[in-house]
């Protein structure tokens, strides 16, 4: 049996569904509230801190593999 037609169908239907479903989520993050320069500058600290514990844990592993 050639399921060679099936493939071809399935592809425009699927683009047809994500398109759909990407269409919702447009206009969503604009009504986000503004954050203060303190509150970006603790951001940025947490985000720095986040950083350095991620880059010692991916040291750990290269050392544990050799």
């Amino acid at each position: 049996m050639d399921w060679s037609w099936l493939v071809a169908l399935v592809c425009p239907l699927m683009m047809i569904f994500m398109m759909f479903g990407m269409r919702g989520g447009h206009n969503h993050g604009s009504h986000k509230k503004q954050l203060s320069g303190e509150e970006i500058q603790q951001e940025l600290l947490n985000i720095k801190a986040q950083n350095e514990l991620l880059q010692k844990e991916v040291q750990d592993l290269k050392d544990k593999a050799i």
